[in-house]
């Protein structure tokens, strides 16, 4: 009773799969593919529910999983370096390439802040006030906002 249980589960997961795999727009070409690939790896763990060798296929994830732990422990923070001094992976490079250490120039944080450059640590507290009002997280904004918001204060008033 389980393994049917199981295998409608399975079912319905790889529909929705296959469903929203075929709805994306892919360059020409690439669709076919992809719906083969699903379609195997459905079949594949179809064909191993019905034999019963599901189990050892969960196993066989979770021990190579576990031997790859320190693998990937290791690993991990440099990606992350990587990853963020790349710019989010998206190859930003731009007519302000030379920032400083904390990541923005002068002339972001007051583009950022609404300010002219020159603008007295009253106004810079202002108008960073103004713009949390407006879009912390707490309040619907953005974490993203909010942190390039915090970053224009800290570099404006930390030279």
């Amino acid at each position: 009773m389980i393994r049917i249980i199981f295998l409608l589960l399975l079912a319905i997961i790889g529909y929705f799969a296959l469903r929203g795999s075929l709805k994306k727009a892919f360059p020409p070409g690439r669709r076919p593919t992809r719906t083969l690939i699903w379609g195997l790896c459905g079949g594949g763990l179809l064909l191993l529910a019905l034999t019963g060798n599901l189990n050892a296929l969960a196993a066989l994830i979770a021990a190579l999983l576990l031997r790859l732990m320190p693998l990937l422990t290791a690993i991990l923070p440099h990606l992350h370096r990587f990853w963020t001094q790349q710019g989010g992976g998206q190859g930003q490079h731009s007519a302000h390439s030379a920032r400083p250490k904390g990541g923005m120039s002068h002339d972001e944080a007051y583009e950022i802040l609404g300010l002219k450059p020159g603008a007295t640590e009253p106004d810079i507290l202002a108008a960073h006030r103004r713009l949390m009002l407006k879009n912390h997280p707490d309040r619907g904004g953005s974490d993203y906002l909010a942190a390039k918001i915090n970053l224009a204060k800290k570099t404006l008033l930390n030279p």
